[in-house]
């Protein structure tokens, strides 16, 4: 039988070794969600983790009551994040053999700046010498009154880029051949007989970030 003083130091380390590890936000569209790492120690069947949040510079946590006891190493806080200007934290904490770890802390969040916003959705239409492009932003989870989505170009001054790879050529030889906003785009004199890639994007000026392109 190990002594009390045993025992303590045991539960530390216990503590210490299944506390959770690089906690952190990730955001596509404002779809954001709390993602961590297990502790240092392998993982046991019965550890399960507790998730909590608040806006920065409110003194009281709030826990998610989805994400609390749960095995997943995810939390879905896209609700809770909502005021896409506001800063958040979101921190977690686990338990093992009725032992919890302390909190580990994400960095500070604030959705507007972070969010990585997805490429447009692209229609396609072929003629003989010309390809007409139908671009459509891509929506947040965020719903009107109706019940639509609202896109992101209700958030962000975005643009669209849109390259031209004629495929008979290295792929990294593409040709931008648009930027801007409009979303009927007619693409001329292309050559006949030719099989050419299209690829889009969105990009927002203000912030210098582009999405990964659609092909």
């Amino acid at each position: 039988m190990l002594p009390c003083g045993g025992k303590i130091l045991e539960n530390r380390d216990l503590q210490d070794s299944i506390k959770p590890r690089k906690v952190e936000f990730r955001s596509l569209n404002f779809n954001n969600t709390l993602h961590w790492q297990p502790g240092t120690a392998r993982e046991a069947r019965d550890t399960v983790y507790f998730v909590q949040y608040k806006v920065y510079g409110q003194s009281t946590w709030q826990n998610k009551p989805d994400c609390w006891g749960i095995q997943n190493h995810v939390c879905d806080l896209t609700n809770e994040t909502s005021d896409i200007q506001e800063p958040y934290y979101g921190r977690v904490k686990a338990a093992s053999a009725g032992v919890y770890s302390s909190w580990s802390l994400s960095c500070r969040f604030t959705p507007w700046r972070e969010t990585v916003i997805g490429p447009p959705t692209l229609a396609v239409v072929h003629s003989s010498k010309s390809i007409i492009l139908k671009l459509q932003a891509p929506r947040s989870p965020y719903k009107r009154k109706r019940g639509s989505k609202i896109p992101m170009t209700n958030y962000y001054d975005l643009l669209y880029q849109v390259f031209v790879i004629n495929n008979l050529l290295d792929k990294q030889h593409k040709v931008l051949v648009y930027e801007g906003k409009h979303k009927v785009i007619k693409i001329e004199d292309l050559r006949p007989g030719v099989s050419y890639c299209i690829m889009a994007k969105t990009y927002v000026p203000m912030l210098d970030r582009s999405s990964c392109h659609l092909p």
